[in-house]
């Protein structure tokens, strides 16, 4: 063979002339022939093997040529040769590429053959590819879903698919680089099969489940390419460069990255994508779009799969933490994360190790404040995988803790539910003690402490001074002493030396006659009290006394150093010696109790740290369980749900005040959204309704234990909502309800020992379960009678009260047409009630009021003429109080003879006790309540239902030969019917409104007996000043009040009086009550009294107005009560100290503004009030309030018109005070454009006002939020009207205006005194006085001065009326729509045409 073929760059180059021995093709096949030359291809095929490329080569070509004109068989046909041709040369290459005889020619043949079918075959496969790609794109499916030929054989293709990349795999596994000269593999053939799988990827389904054998087939090709092909750089670039364009490419790369650095060793590929990533600026990511996206998910993948390999490069990714990309960041954070689980984790850390964890952490912490919410969502939830995982160490606990607690505070949704995932897991994976709250750990925290601080004292006095070195000492006396030797050893006068010798004498002359070794002691205690002189001297004359020694042999020769030498090994040598000693001495008892002293102290510190640590945890919970408790209440039902399932597994881990917040969220059962309702019944079915156990026995007593637990201290509304839940349980088909429901009798029966308790809420549990099923109760009234209702009833009036609760769960509380159930009054359930109601009267028990309602409510529900039994037992308790009014004075008598029969004594005798007056007229109020409740609900009901049954027995009677007149006559009889109807409704409750005025009270009647006693009682708190008394008499008149329109109008002064005077903060809450209920019931004579009810958001006790505001929303928000100016009152409470007060106030105003204009009619009238020197409000009083309820101005017709009416009001102002409220309410608004050309139109209102600085400010800081994002030709005008605004203020309004303007202001003058007035003075505003004020009052006036004024027409002089103003006469109290100001008009009048225009 001649010719060399060379893979070419482009398909076409190979029918150009090429070099020397370069193959060329010579015969391009047309497409009419093309059929029979592939049959003649295969036919050499089967003949000759794979070589026969070499001849047929021409016709693989031609269909690449003419691709686009051939059929697709043609294709298919030609693809599969190729794949037979590369599969047979798979087959024949392995014996060739070992054999050692093989010739230079027959490696040409097999190295040509090699090439050509790979061309063919990646070209081919390429060209299929982009077939394929566009006919899904032009051929989508449709609706009918029909597949034509196109669509089949898009599927055939991607069957063979995976089949071309098996047969490449096979191929390029041999070792076919022995092929080539020198082993080396040109580039050219390498492109050629890695563009073929490249192109391959770009299939936008490749990263689909059904893909995945493709998908793995080219990762594999391409590893080979890397490892044994030199691809590795190349790979490298591509990958990057198709993420840039291909987004579903991120998750295919990762795997593909992570195949390559593993299965085929090539790690240098990572560092490789990873350094093309890091070296991306911010300005190419921002300019790349989608390309970022892809980066940051390949980043995240890549680290989810090979952690370890990305730490060596982590540097080059850290740097994007720094860059604009917030996906980038949350990438590397995520690759962090990633890291710190899989990698930096566990105790066998090295230095290295510990430091490179620490370092992760702290990036992370400090992007838990990142500017962008993404970021923080995402790396809270790292935080949350970490804490899962357990790698988080312990000293990093409460630090992470407190931050995901701020982050619960954070503006975006996302991170705060993120917040809540992470402090769960933190409870579910804690290693502290969670079970105990902070205030029970306060207690041993400083025990332990204490017993640490005197373990420290006691180990203090004992333990040894640190021992210093002698080396370190000889080293710092050195330089001192070397100078000392020197002195010594210089020739001085004979009579320093004798001097110096007398001086010595004495200290030496002991150790002459000792050893040499006492010498070198004493020499070295001289040197360490620094008695240098003396060592110098003892040391020289050693040497004379024991030249032999071994120590001083050194001094034969007398220099400095051999001196200092000599010193140096005695003073070191001697510690040394002394250590050695020491050290073979055996370990002494006292040493050994050092040691254990030691490691006491260890532990103790230990437990210390830990008490704080688990203390530091606790706190930071219950702060987290108090946040998120109040998230319960949210908007965002995500947010909600979340906090839900925190409260769940707080709970589940028996945390401290776990209870509170599922209690907490216990009324969202009644929630409209079913997301949060499902939630929460999830969550209760969870923790309480399915119970874990051995037997079914055990796992009910489990819930009875549980649903008891809850209901033990719960309040009214949480055990009426507790009722859905548990009612559900009941109604579902468990195999639990027997036997929980026979445990329930058990305990209420008291078989088996319980407390008072858990009776309770047995009782109250049966009676959530006979809402469901009536039996359960109905079929043992006589075991509820004679357990709670018995001779027992007395001793606990709980008990008593819940089993009432129960029983009445089997009346009907659903309207049917069949007649009600009822019980005969000789039931020996009603002979126990009134048996306990009459005989409690006479007791103070302060638990048998709450019996006394719930009894006389069950006997109106469920007994047979429940008045005839109720009057009987007032008659029965009246009667035993006066018995025994009558035994006290007996004895008091005989007490009062012996003591000379004083008068004062027997009076006394005559006196009641006032708590049993108080339950006797508590019983009076109720049955009161209850027989005006019976005769409108109950008797209503029968004589409709009775009513009903008459027509239709009629219906009946008349027969079938009335229907052919019925059916002639149907529309007439139908008026007829319906009027029939509604006048016989009409009856009925005009009948039932008889009854309550003429028959309830009348004389006859024993409740009339009561009420003027009652009214006694309450006119006279002087006399009657007992609390229990007062309170229990005010209640029952409200409810006498109930019964007639006579009844309320008689004593409605009275109410009021008691409201306003009364000295009792509960009396007064009690009153407001009353009088909201009177309100709905009788709005006309409660409507003159509105003002007093007002009155009391001013009072002095938090509970008094937290029951007026209460109450006084129900009536507002229900439109009982028309919204008026005394609003203002409830605006004050926006400020009330009290934090539930205050959202009380916020939640009125809240719920009005979803009422149509309702806070914008008002403002006006709030602000006058508010401002009023008279009040006395703050101005940073004011500004809260006013920020608040400006909030809910938010269309632009509102702030328009409020600024004209705002600017008007300058006018009339006549403080500086006034002028500077007016100015900061304007400030507030959210100003439009509109609404500053209006505020530019009323310039004269407040122009000479603007030398005041609180004026100034705040109409400054309007042009300053005007000008932020502005156009160019309103920004102008912003800083026009500014600059103008300066001028006044600095120079003052007469040196400012310009002649043109004085001119207009003398004309819009003399028009506005014909048509309105200037500013009142405020003689005129005391002259005319409204009725009913005894006199003008400064803070009316300030009320006037605050309102625009009207104009009129009648009069020459305009009259000015106020929308504020509020008279105190019946016949005015009730407010008109027009009072409240909607149109006003302005003291400088404009022209109509401008008027209209706006």
């Amino acid at each position: 063979m001649s010719w060399d073929f060379f893979v070419p760059v482009y398909v076409g180059d190979l029918v150009k002339t090429g070099g020397i021995n370069q193959y060329v093709v010579q015969d391009v096949v047309s497409p009419k022939h093309l059929p029979s030359s592939l049959s003649r291809f295969k036919a050499a095929l089967r003949s000759q093997g794979p070589v026969c490329i070499l001849e047929h080569f021409d016709t693989g070509y031609s269909v690449l040529q003419h691709y686009n004109s051939v059929d697709l068989a043609v294709k298919e046909d030609a693809l599969e040769l190729l794949i037979q041709v590369v599969s047979g040369l798979s087959t024949s290459l392995p014996a060739l590429l070992v054999s050692t005889t093989l010739s230079a020619a027959e490696r040409k043949e097999k190295l040509n053959a090699v090439k050509m079918s790979v061309f063919l075959l990646c070209k081919l496969t390429e060209s299929l590819e982009s077939e394929s790609y566009r006919q899904s794109i032009v051929t989508a499916p449709g609706k009918s879903g029909k597949k034509g030929k196109s669509s089949e054989g898009l599927q055939q293709w991607d069957s063979e698919r995976e089949t071309v990349l098996q047969a490449l795999v096979q191929l390029l596994q041999l070792d076919i680089r022995s092929l080539w000269n020198l082993s080396l593999v040109e580039e050219e053939f390498i492109s050629c099969v890695s563009c073929c799988c490249y192109k391959l990827l770009e299939n936008p389904t490749i990263g689909h489940v059904k893909s995945k054998p493709t998908r793995d087939s080219i990762i594999h090709l391409l590893g080979l390419l890397i490892k044994k092909y030199n691809h590795l750089l190349g790979a490298s670039v591509k990958v990057i460069q198709l993420l840039q364009h291909f987004e579903q490419l991120s998750s295919v790369f990762a795997q593909a990255v992570s195949v390559w650095s593993t299965e085929y060793g090539m790690r240098a590929i990572i560092g490789e994508v990873i350094r093309e990533i890091g070296q991306k600026s911010s300005e190419e990511l921002a300019r790349e779009g989608s390309g970022v996206k892809s980066f940051a998910t390949f980043l995240s993948e890549l680290g989810t799969l090979v952690p370890e390999l990305m730490i060596p490069y982590i540097s080059v990714l850290i740097t994007h933490l720094e860059g604009e990309s917030h996906s980038m960041r949350v990438a590397v954070c995520e690759v962090l994360g990633e890291i710190l689980v899989r990698v930096l984790c566990g105790d066998g850390l090295d230095e290295t190790g510990k430091a490179d964890r620490d370092r992760f952490f702290d990036t992370l912490q400090e992007h838990l404040h990142d500017t962008h919410s993404h970021v923080r969502a995402r790396v809270l939830q790292v935080y949350t995988r970490i804490v899962n995982s357990k790698a988080l160490p312990l000293t990093k606990y409460s630090e992470v803790m407190e931050l995901a607690v701020g982050r619960l505070m954070d503006k975006s949704i996302n991170a705060v539910k993120s917040a809540i995932q992470l402090l769960a897991a933190f409870i579910a994976h804690n290693p502290y003690s969670c079970k105990l709250s902070s205030a029970d750990l306060k207690k041993p925290l400083e025990k332990e402490t204490a017993k640490l601080r005197e373990m420290k004292e006691k180990l203090g006095g004992q333990r040894p001074v640190a021992v210093i070195k002698a080396s370190e000492l000889w080293a710092a006396m050195e330089p001192e002493l070397l100078v000392t030797v020197r002195t010594e050893l210089e020739p001085t006068g004979d009579a320093e030396e004798e001097q110096h010798e007398d001086e010595e004498d004495g200290d030496v002359e002991e150790e002459e006659a000792e050893d040499p070794r006492a010498t070198a002691v004493k020499i070295a205690q001289y040197l360490r009290v620094n008695k240098y002189r003396n060592a110098v001297k003892l040391c020289i004359r050693a040497h004379s006394s024991f030249p032999e020694s071994e120590m001083f042999s050194s001094l034969s020769t007398l220099t400095s150093g051999n001196l200092m030498d000599t010193l140096a090994l005695i003073f070191k040598g001697s510690d040394e010696d002394a250590s050695e000693v020491s050290q073979n001495l055996p370990p002494t008892p006292q040493k050994e109790g050092e040691k254990e002293a030691d490691g006491e102290l260890k532990k103790q510190e230990m437990l210390v740290q830990y008490l704080k640590d688990t203390e530091t945890f606790a706190l930071q919970v219950e702060r987290a369980i108090s946040v998120i408790n109040t998230m319960l209440y949210w908007k965002t039902t995500s947010v909600v749900q979340e906090a839900v399932q925190f409260c769940v597994t707080v709970c589940e881990f028996s945390v401290a005040n776990s209870v509170s917040g599922v209690r907490r969220m216990l009324p969202l059962v009644w929630s409209t959204d079913a997301a949060i309702k499902d939630a929460v019944v999830q969550a209760y079915r969870r923790l309480y309704l399915n119970p874990q156990g051995d037997t079914v026995r055990v796992k009910a007593q489990t819930l009875v234990d549980s649903l008891s637990e809850l209901i033990v201290d719960a309040s009214l509304g949480t055990i009426q909502c507790l009722e859905e839940i548990v009612q559900e349980f009941f109604s579902s088909s468990s195999s639990l309800q027997s036997t929980v429901i026979q445990v329930l009798w058990e305990r209420f029966t008291g078989k088996r020992e319980t407390s008072g308790l858990n009776k309770r809420a047995a009782v109250l549990l049966l009676g959530m379960a006979a809402r469901a099923e009536r039996e359960v109760v109905l079929s043992n009234l006589d075991t509820l009678c004679s357990v709670a209702l018995g001779e027992k009833v007395t001793e606990d009036f709980l008990l008593a009260r819940d089993t009432v609760i129960t029983i009445c769960s089997i009346t009907d509380h659903v309207r049917s047409k069949s007649a009600p159930f009822r019980l005969p009054q000789d039931h020996q359930l009603f002979t126990c009630l009134t048996q306990a109601i009459a005989e409690g009267v006479v007791m103070e028990d302060p638990y048998w009021q709450s019996f006394m309602e719930q009894a006389v409510r069950l006997v109106y529900f469920l007994a047979e003429s429940p008045d005839q039994l109720c009057s009987r037992l007032l008659q029965r308790s009246a009667r035993l109080l006066l018995d025994q009014i009558a035994e006290g004075g007996e004895v008091n008598r005989d007490v009062g003879q012996t003591q000379d029969g004083s008068q004062e004594s027997s009076e006394q005798g005559e006196q009641v006790s006032c708590v049993c007056l108080a339950q006797l007229l508590a019983l009076c109020g109720c049955v009161a309540f209850w027989q005006v409740s019976h005769l409108e609900r109950s008797v209503s009901a029968e004589l409709r239902r009775r009513r009903g049954e008459t027509e239709e027995r009629e219906e009946k009677e008349k027969g079938p030969g009335s229907k052919a007149k019925q059916a002639a006559n149907e529309s007439t009889m139908e008026e007829e019917l319906g009027l029939i109807g509604a006048s016989a409704e009409d009856t009925e409750a005009e009948l039932i409104r008889k009854i309550c005025e003429t028959e309830l009270l009348a004389e006859e009647n024993l409740l009339s007996a009561f009420l003027p006693l009652l009214v006694r009682v309450c006119s006279s708190p002087g006399r009657y000043s007992h609390p229990q008394l007062t309170t229990a008499a005010c209640l029952a008149l409200s409810q006498y009040m109930m019964i007639s329109p006579s009844a309320c109008e008689e004593n409605i002064r009275l109410m009021f009086t008691v409201l306003e005077r009364s000295a009792l903060p509960v009396v007064r809450a009690n009153a407001i009550i009353a009088l909201g209920d009177l309100t709905v019931r009788f709005p006309n004579i409660l409507e003159p009294w509105t003002q007093n009810l007002y009155a009391r958001l001013s009072d002095e006790v938090p509970s008094v107005r937290q029951t007026a505001v209460t109450v006084l929303t129900q009536l507002v928000l229900k439109d009982v009560l028309k919204v008026k100016g005394q609003v203002s009152e409830v605006a004050v409470l926006l400020i009330d100290p009290e934090p539930h007060i205050t959202s009380l106030a916020l939640n009125f105003f809240n719920e009005l503004a979803a009422k149509d204009n309702a806070i914008y009619n008002l403002l006006p009238d709030i602000i006058s009030r508010l401002s009023d020197p008279e009040r006395g409000m703050s101005s940073e009083d004011f500004n809260t309030i006013m920020k608040q309820l400006f909030s809910y101005i938010t269309k632009e017709r509102q702030t328009e018109s409020l600024v004209e009416k705002l600017c008007q009001r300058f006018r009339t102002a006549k403080t500086e005070r006034q002028w500077c409220d007016l100015a900061m309410s304007l400030s507030l608004l959210s100003m439009c454009e509109r609404g500053f050309k209006r505020l530019q139109e009323c310039w004269e209102c407040y122009s000479d006002k603007l030398t005041e600085p609180g004026v100034y400010q705040p109409l400054l800081s309007i042009t300053a939020k005007l000008r932020r994002g502005a156009k160019p030709q309103f920004k102008g005008q912003v800083d026009e009207f500014e600059k103008r605004l300066t001028a006044v203020h600095t120079r003052g309004l007469e040196n400012v205006e310009s002649p043109e303007m004085d001119e207009e202001n003398q004309k819009a003058g003399s028009s506005t005194e014909k048509t309105a007035m200037r500013t009142p003075l405020p003689t005129r505003g005391r002259q005319k006085s409204k009725r009913g004020q005894s006199k003008a009052s400064v803070s009316s006036q300030g009320d006037d001065s605050f309102v625009t004024p009207r104009k009129t027409r009648k009069s020459k002089k305009p009259v000015i009326t106020f929308s504020s103003d509020e008279d105190e006469d019946e016949e005015d109290a009730v407010m008109a729509e027009s009072e409240t100001p909607k149109v006003t008009t302005p003291i400088a009048r404009t022209s109509r045409r401008a008027r209209l225009r706006n």
